[in-house]
């Protein structure tokens, strides 16, 4: 488990059996590339399974939303995933197993008013995931793009939505965090010779 607040991560780790919590700035090479030899060290290998989750939102028109917000939101969002695949391909690839799974968003297809930063992140993790599956094909190693509509996480505490009409609806019935968690899981247990290519979710 990694998360960039030691605190909050320590926390959350106690009430999984077995996880190693490692506190890391996903959008910092080198603080990737310390997670992954820990994780490399800890484990004796590559992970079997790679979830990336890590994000951040906020939404403003593009003429008030600030160039360090843009920039932090891309590089958490985006950069930060590809530092992560990038760390344990090689091994994946090497042993011809392994799973990446990357946590997309209804924002990766559909675009709303007031989430420039959110959207051209989302986007391109959503490309990075394509041209990872056509590189992955017949190499054993699986990758699965999950992209639910709102859903009801931390994120949204601090998210104050006005005019213009369009935006994401704060008052909207969001999914349970649980069912994106079933959504994983249903991608990583298909047979070996099965790969979910993309699943979308949205409220029933």
């Amino acid at each position: 488990m990694l998360a960039r607040n030691e605190a909050t991560l320590r926390e959350a780790a106690t009430a999984i059996k077995g996880s190693i919590p490692i506190a890391c700035d996903v959008s910092d090479p080198k603080a990737v590339d310390k997670a992954a030899k820990q994780i490399g060290k800890e484990l004796g290998a590559a992970p079997d399974i790679l979830v990336n989750n890590a994000g951040i939102f906020g939404v403003s028109p593009v003429g008030e939303t600030t160039s360090d917000f843009f920039i932090d939101t891309v590089n958490t969002n985006l950069v930060g995933p590809f530092l992560f695949v990038r760390a344990f391909l090689a091994d994946m690839k090497k042993r011809k197993s392994g799973h990446i799974v990357t946590i997309g968003s209804i924002a990766d297809r559909t675009i709303f008013p007031g989430n420039a930063a959110y959207s051209a992140a989302k986007f391109g993790l959503r490309a990075v995931h394509e041209v990872l599956r056509a590189e992955l094909n017949g190499s054993g190693v699986r990758a699965s793009l999950i992209s639910p509509a709102s859903t009801d996480t931390d994120m949204w505490n601090s998210v104050v939505l006005t005019d213009p009409p369009g935006k994401p609806d704060a008052k909207r019935p969001r999914l349970n965090r649980d069912d994106v968690v079933a959504a994983v899981m249903f991608a990583l247990t298909q047979p070996d010779t099965v790969n979910i290519d993309e699943l979308r979710l949205s409220r029933s």
